[in-house]
């Protein structure tokens, strides 16, 4: 297994991780609230995570990664009023949509997608227990309310001090509290609105609750990582650190906390509640998961990233498409001859540099998932193969296998270069190859009426062609 180092937003400092029972990992992070489709800022915390499953596996870890879904809240509630549906199938639909958009960017790595509503017994049981030791308390309504007063370390994570807490500001004035920064972990039934049967009157699970009770059950009082966006420190996993240690008296509920930066749009956060979002969907569309997963891992992960389609996305299609041109070559001339074509052997020099990169690659990654210096690795990998133009033509199949090396990481790890998403693949050269064949053999005789209507009907399929001497490259613009 690879050592690592981790920035912890408890900490606030980078420690090298060490796992409660090696080679597993626990991981946890929080998911959608499918009240809406999924937005662009989304697509940005799920697929760095994704990159943390994806290495960790590749280094030998036995990862277990579960994403929640919180399929019932306040907005559910009021979305599905507004549509004239209910609640939990609003949250299905829109689930299904968002597991749809995943797929698209390349997150499968996820193993458990839990329900809030499917774990009513275990935040039922939790509460109890809150309740019984007199850390959570009923109100006059039916709602019960965490006494975050019995909470001695509540405010270590975010930095928040509870004094600083004024009714009115950061959270809202209700009699019904003992104190202000008191939190509901079940609701009182409101009509029309889902609810529950429980001790304590019918309701519904507060949000903070839902978390913990699935992480009680599917890792026990401790855990390894939990990580999410940055904005949910406070209050939500403030919350969690309460509700779990309060429950089991076992500290501390995680062992690394790990926060990825805001997804910004003209200076402010993305946020379906301020109506400033753009669709992940439409992103994906417009410019392909390839060029997306890079705009969004080029950049350092704790750090805010500002999303601006017309330039920054558009010069990542730009450099995205200089990064896999050399792949390109090599998976053309793969498809047309096969990788066990006969060739020049590469040079021991290269072929040397070619092996300490992925080493080179790997180390870069294990310091706080640095994905930028990463990626700038392998730009310099993608420029390196370009100097050697026509030479690429005579290399043998071997080597071409060992120059693709860092790109096989860049798939791996990263995400960069799906199969299903490249120019000169299989199924993309069995349709252009010949065509590219037949449009040299028009050119040949002269016939370049012939040969053009061949390179405009490619480029109407998506694929650029560019002529050199007598033959033809070919690739397939990213997005395509």
């Amino acid at each position: 297994m690879r050592r690592f180092t981790v920035y912890d937003s408890l900490t606030r400092s980078s420690r090298v991780f060490a796992p409660r029972h090696p080679p597993r990992v626990e991981m946890y992070v929080c998911g959608l609230t499918p009240y809406a489709p999924a937005h662009v800022g989304h697509g940005r915390t799920f697929v760095f995570f994704d990159v943390v499953a994806r290495a960790l596996r590749r280094w030998g870890y036995r990862l277990f990664y579960v994403q929640n879904v919180t399929n019932l809240d306040d907005k559910l509630i009021a979305r599905a009023a507004e549509e004239r549906t209910d609640p939990l199938l609003l949250a299905e639909r829109h689930f299904a949509e968002y597991r749809a958009s995943m797929r698209r960017l390349g997150v499968e790595s996820v193993d458990l997608y839990p329900f809030a509503t499917d774990y009513l017994p275990e935040i039922l049981d939790q509460i109890r227990r809150l309740v019984d030791r007199g850390a959570a308390y009923r109100a006059t309504d039916g709602s019960v309310y965490f006494d975050v007063g019995r909470f001695a370390g509540y405010g270590r994570l975010s930095g928040q001090k509870v004094e600083a807490l004024q009714p009115g500001a950061r959270v809202e004035v209700d009699p019904r509290k003992r104190a202000p920064e008191d939190f509901a972990i079940w609701k009182a039934a409101t009509p029309g609105e889902p609810s529950w049967e429980s001790p304590w009157g019918p309701g519904r699970p507060g949000w903070h609750v839902e978390d913990t009770a699935m992480t009680l059950r599917l890792f026990g009082p401790r855990y390894d990582l939990h990580g999410a966006a940055i904005d949910l420190i406070f209050p939500h996993h403030e919350a969690e650190v309460a509700l779990a240690e309060t429950t089991t008296g076992e500290a501390p509920l995680v062992n690394y906390w790990m926060h990825g930066g805001l997804l910004l749009l003209q200076g402010e956060k993305m946020s379906k509640s301020l109506g400033n979002v753009a669709s992940l969907d439409a992103s994906i569309d417009r410019f392909g998961p390839a060029v997306l997963r890079l705009y969004y891992l080029n950049a350092l992960y704790r750090s805010p990233l500002d999303f601006d389609p017309a330039t920054s996305l558009g010069e990542s299609n730009e450099a995205y498409r200089r990064l896999r041109a050399p792949l390109e070559r090599i998976d053309s001339l793969g498809a047309r001859d096969g990788m066990d074509r006969p060739g020049d052997p590469l040079p021991a020099d290269l072929l040397a540099e070619a092996g300490t990169l992925v080493e080179r690659l790997d180390s870069t990654l294990a310091d706080d998932f640095n994905t930028r210096e990463a990626i700038a690795l392998l730009f310099g990998w993608s420029r390196r193969l370009a100097e050697l133009g026509d030479r690429l033509e005579a290399i043998s199949g071997e080597g071409l296998a060992a120059l693709r090396g860092p790109y096989d990481w860049g798939e791996e790890v990263l995400g960069l270069f799906p199969a299903s998403d490249p120019a000169g693949t299989a199924p993309w050269a069995k349709a252009v190859e010949p065509a590219l064949r037949a449009r040299d053999r028009a050119r040949a005789r002269g016939d370049f009426p012939e040969a053009d209507r061949i390179r405009d009907d490619l480029r109407t399929a998506g694929v650029d062609v560019e002529d050199r001497g007598a033959t033809s490259r070919w690739r397939l613009r990213p997005g395509g």
